[in-house]
């Protein structure tokens, strides 16, 4: 046993190497290729041996004992002051093997589908660059030991996105949405370096298992609950919950591999590996799992209202995922950690289908994202019109798709562990999410054609393209199987769950008694999707124009399409008297007259002074000595008085 688990620490660095290889190697020498294509096959190429090796070490955990599970890899010392000891060191366990083959894996089939996507940009190298170093920071992130390692994983996707979702940087708007991104995070990122200050001040470590050991001893604390609300703060800027969420909508500026990326596979998840690896700290602030189910169920809600209506599909796809990171964030908040990564695993699935169809679709209508203008495709894309409905039925919560199984988990621990309240918005935000994407769905590919497909008829995207829709298609039908119906899941993750989720239980009262319910619920949110998407068929199936849509729903149908005036309201309050402020009082009073006053204020005093020591520069010789003679004169007197 000692010795299998010596050779999986010998081999999980190399989970990272081979992403920062094919980083390094297309950085350093892209520019060289003469075949562009070798970047392409280079960065899926090291992906896929990333998830190879990740593969081969969850089959190795799966024959070792649980207690054996837990795998601790050393590189080097990183910062080593006074008792504080951090490392370069990564942490393999049930929870983060989970996230590691996600990652990898999700990740190899967008590189392969970007392979197609991307044919013939110009920054083609450049792209797979930044998509492997994508890889690496957030593999940082989940495989990393202790906090401070991960969070420069955390400024690494943040860094990465910063840099793919303005990746035509030649359009104004695209690297305004990646400033946007950028500048956002930052200050939930300034939540997160709080949070580590608090550790060290209340623990003396940053690793988790002193943390979270620490913490278990501990009980209820007050600097506990500072420690959790200010974690959660950064998980509101990476995983897009209020008031923080407004940066990932126009995330989907970024080529169309980059938002399945963004939102399946790393950066968005972020916040749910944080809170679910410190799963004891949150359990221990019952205040702060409180603010998490407010703040889940009302962004789930928000954000599946603005989808209702958008006409850009990948807008659509973009406020689902902040929907369904509500829903992950719900799961947490009523302590139902375990749910929580359930939904993390299935949402990857049927959301890199949704956005690589919606991509293949893009490609097919030479870059047309709006749906008003297309229409009638079912018939031109067949593969991506499958899979894209299969996709669809997924996120709608049908049965037996993939999120079926892991909405209506936490839908139920929303319930049985938080109040019937939160189950009610929860399955009402469930009819939105089946409502807007049958919406899409029929608006896309179904009804009369409101494109030309004389000039330039849609076609099939090729085998690089269409090869990662199926498997993630078949995700999206099977991968719930993973969870509630078997169990799996949860078994698998109760070593490092657990614990917190029976601190939750203990300190509430009256869900032990609610099982009777669990079916009848269960059946109630599946005709409530059933529901929805007939709705969806009965009005848009056969639609030929949208121009209806806004007489008929009014004022809503304009605030869902204008976003509920957030972003003009974040403008209107925060960002203009910014600007105002930096213009009138920053610039014209602190720069030019204080900083510039004092400096060029100096200058004048030494141009002032340097006038008077030249009249002393007379040519005379005599003068000169007269003035040695009193130099020597003033030493002796100082000499002998003092």
């Amino acid at each position: 046993m000692l010795r299998r688990k010596k050779d999986l620490q010998n081999l999980i660095p190399y989970i990272v190497v081979a992403p920062l290889l094919g980083f390094l190697i297309n950085g350093l020498f892209g520019g060289r290729y003469k075949n562009k294509a070798v970047a392409g096959w280079i960065g899926t190429i090291a992906v896929t041996i990333s998830f190879i090796i990740a593969a081969g070490v969850f089959i190795e955990m799966l024959s070792m004992p649980e207690e054996h599970r837990a795998i601790h890899v050393k590189l080097f010392d990183w910062i080593s002051v006074g008792k504080v000891n951090v490392g370069i060191s990564y942490l393999i366990d049930q929870l983060s093997i989970i996230f590691i083959l996600v990652i990898t894996g999700i990740g190899a089939l967008i590189h392969l589908y970007s392979t197609g996507y991307m044919k013939g940009d110009p920054g083609y190298t450049r792209f797979f660059t930044y998509l492997n170093l994508f890889i690496v920071m957030m593999l940082q992130l989940v495989m990393a030991d202790n906090y401070l390692l991960t969070f420069l994983g955390w400024e690494g996707v943040g860094l990465c996105s910063y840099l793919l979702i303005g990746f035509w940087y030649e359009e104004v708007k695209n690297g305004d949405a990646a400033k946007k991104a950028f500048i956002v995070n930052r200050i939930g990122d300034f939540g997160f370096l709080v949070a580590m200050g608090l550790m060290l001040v209340l623990f003396g470590s940053l690793n988790y298992s002193d943390v979270l050991g620490g913490a278990t001893s501990m009980g209820q604390n007050s600097t506990i609950g500072l420690i959790t609300m200010m974690l959660f703060l950064g998980c509101t800027g990476k995983s897009a919950q209020i008031p923080l969420y407004i940066w990932l909508p126009d995330a989907m500026a970024g080529p169309t591999p980059v938002s399945a990326l963004i939102h399946a596979a790393t950066m968005v998840t972020s916040g749910i590996y944080l809170v679910a690896r410190s799963n004891i700290l949150f359990a221990l602030s019952p205040t702060t799992l409180a603010v998490i189910s407010i703040v889940a169920i009302a962004t789930a809600l928000i954000a599946a209202m603005i989808a209702l209506f958008q006409n850009d599909i990948k807008k659509v796809l973009a406020y689902s995922t902040v929907s369904q990171l509500g829903y992950m964030f719900l799961g947490l908040g009523v302590g139902a950690f375990g749910a929580g990564v359930f939904h993390v695993l299935t949402h990857a699935f049927f959301k890199a289908c949704l956005f690589l169809g919606s991509g293949a679709v893009i490609h097919a209508m030479h870059h047309e994202q709006d749906m008003q203008k297309m229409g009638g495709l079912k018939k031109y894309l067949p593969i991506t019109f499958w899979t894209f409905a299969l996709a669809t039925l997924a996120i709608a919560g049908i049965p037996p798709f993939a999120g079926f199984f892991s909405k209506d988990e936490i839908l139920w621990k929303a319930f049985s562990q938080g109040s019937p309240i939160l189950w009610a918005l929860g399955a009402l935000g469930a009819f939105m999410t089946a409502f807007y994407m049958a919406r899409a769905l029929y608006l896309t590919f179904y009804g009369k054609e409101r494109f030309d497909a004389h000039h330039h008829p849609p076609h099939e995207v090729d085998a690089s393209m269409w090869i990662p829709l199926v498997v993630l298609a078949g995700l999206s039908v099977l991968g719930g199987l993973l969870g509630s119906p078997t169990g799996a899941l949860e078994k698998w993750l109760a070593p490092i769950v657990e614990k917190g989720e029976s601190i939750v239980i203990a300190s509430r009262s009256g869900g032990s008694n609610l099982e009777q319910f669990e079916l009848p619920l269960l059946i109630i949110s599946v005709i409530i999707a059933i529901v929805g998407i007939l709705l969806a068929t009965r009005y848009y199936k056969n639609r030929i124009t949208l121009a209806t849509d806004e007489k008929s729903l009014g004022g809503f149908y304009k605030l869902s399409t204008n976003k509920f005036y957030v972003d003009e309201f974040y403008d209107g309050a925060i960002i203009q008297p910014t600007y105002g402020v930096s213009d009138s009082f920053l610039y014209k009073i602190v720069d030019v007259k204080i900083v510039d006053g004092v400096i060029n204020g100096s200058a004048i005093m030494v141009d002032m002074l340097s006038s008077y020591a030249r009249k002393i520069q007379t040519g005379i010789i005599q003068n000169y000595a007269v003035m040695i003679v009193v130099g020597i004169l003033v030493l002796l007197s100082y000499v002998l008085i003092f």
